[in-house]
């Protein structure tokens, strides 16, 4: 004879109680956002492209950068834009490197050139004034930025996918042991 808890069971499975407005119009659409992209793998390679696109080389740029390719490639939005906050100060410094290292792709003798003299001329001047004063140092960083991304990118993410996945097979292995 067949012991009771092997027999099959005749009672359906519980109905979930129907969503209501909020659940489906608001908490469904944030908690999906906040778990988009959370495998180990995108989650090296959001760190990595964050961190690149959170240098572009000019101000005021990065978190628009950040939330389009996050978009368009449905990375994990929230991870994207702490990263862009978190790298701000880093994005700075980072601006008059990629001015120098431009400078040398370019060939160009150095622009006299600070971030505190960027910052202040780009708040007193005009757009315009600051692009002529500017301009072929912007062209600089950029060129720098974008041959330096895709080693940055690549390099980010070989260090981050291994550590990724070592966390994601621990947490899993304690989720697991949990009664």
């Amino acid at each position: 004879m067949t012991p009771p808890s092997t027999l099959p069971s005749s009672a359906a499975p519980p109905v979930p109680p129907p969503r209501s407005f909020w659940q489906r119009r608001f908490k469904d659409p944030v908690l999906n956002l906040l778990t988009q992209g959370v495998t180990p793998d995108t989650m090296a390679f959001t760190l990595a492209l964050g961190t690149g696109l959170s240098l572009f080389p000019f101000f005021g740029f990065t978190t628009l950068l950040n939330a389009v390719v996050g978009v368009w490639l449905r990375l994990n939005q929230p991870l994207l834009q702490t990263l862009n906050y978190v790298l701000s100060p880093v994005h700075l410094a980072m601006i008059l490197v990629y001015v120098r290292l431009g400078e040398w792709i370019w060939r160009d003798p150095p622009l006299p050139l600070s971030v505190p003299v960027l910052v202040q001329s780009f708040r007193e001047q005009s757009l315009l004034e600051f692009l002529q004063r500017f301009g072929w140092a912007g062209i600089h960083a950029f060129t720098a930025w974008a041959v330096t991304l895709p080693l940055l990118i690549l390099g980010l993410r070989a260090l981050a996918r291994p550590v990724l996945r070592r966390a994601a097979r621990t947490l899993a292995a304690r989720r697991s042991a949990q009664p």
